[in-house]
């Protein structure tokens, strides 16, 4: 059994009010966990601190985490995850380095005065640094693949494929244009016949319209890529801080409409402490 369980689901920044209460606030963060294995999680966003209140503290935590990119809704859970806070735990960080310097220079850049008031020295658990950019990683058996992703910024999107699941993240995705239809090989490659594919889907038409270079996409364009890939299921992800539960349905219900009869089974918005579970061969 594989379960996905979504911990923050928000892109740009948290948005905790009570008209984004159904769906949640917190910033990029969802775990895939088996038995047997050690947790792996998508992006560090402000939804980490919550998979920490689920995780021991005692030193015991073990752990990966593939990182999409380094801006700031993406890695701003780090100084906040508690299992940290103990001596012998370990978490794995995996991301691709934008600019000079090695990743665990730009992991401590930001966690550093003035702009955070403890240095990453100070939590007693390790962190282990691991720069990516086009892999195939090895994970105690779990097959990663990673892949450049169009955005603003060195961003790559996973393909996990864990114990007979496939599941593809692809959290934020410059749409080539308005009403672009054209999807980069790259990205159906990761995408292709996965049977979750958790995808950005911050704008629709009219926002997009204003917004066209802001990395992100349309609800219509997660669909495609959806469509086009062959995914069974589609978790629209990445919501825009000014969407609250009413318009996530909206969206949702848009959705489910385009992807009527190209193929898709399931089309869901992702949203805080929802667990998705699948059986291994029987997933399909």
């Amino acid at each position: 059994m594989v379960n996905v369980t979504f911990f923050g689901v928000r892109g740009s920044t948290p948005c905790a009010c009570e008209s984004t209460r159904r769906y949640g606030g917190n910033t990029a963060c969802v775990a895939v966990e088996s038995i047997g294995r050690d947790p792996i999680l998508f992006d560090l966003g402000t939804g980490l601190r919550f998979f920490g209140l689920t995780q021991p503290h005692d030193g015991t935590f073990r752990g990966t985490a593939l990182v999409s990119h380094l801006h700031w809704d993406h890695v701003q859970g780090i100084p906040f995850f508690a299992p940290m806070l103990a001596d012998g735990a370990r978490l794995d960080v995996y991301a691709p380095v934008d600019g000079p310097g090695t990743l665990d220079d730009a992991v401590r850049s930001f966690m550093s005065p003035p702009y955070f008031p403890v240095e990453i020295e100070a939590l007693p658990g390790r962190f282990r640094f691991h720069e990516v950019l086009d892999d195939v990683i090895d994970l105690d058996g779990a097959k990663v693949t990673v892949a450049p992703v169009p955005h603003v910024g060195v961003t790559v999107g996973y393909r996990l494929d864990i114990d007979g699941v496939s599941i593809a993240y692809i959290s934020d995705h410059q749409q080539p244009g308005v009403g672009a239809t054209r999807v980069d090989q790259r990205v159906l490659e990761l995408c292709n016949g996965v049977d979750l594919l958790i995808h950005d889907a911050q704008f629709d038409d009219s926002e997009f319209a204003h917004r066209a270079d802001w990395g992100h996409c349309t609800i219509d364009y997660a669909v495609e890529v959806a469509a086009r890939s062959g995914a069974r299921r589609l978790a629209l992800f990445h919501h825009d801080p000014a969407h609250d539960d009413a318009r996530i349905d909206e969206l949702r219900d848009h959705a489910e409409r385009r992807a009527n009869g190209r193929g898709v089974e399931e089309v869901l918005a992702a949203s805080e402490g929802l667990t998705l579970s699948f059986c291994g061969a029987d997933a399909r």
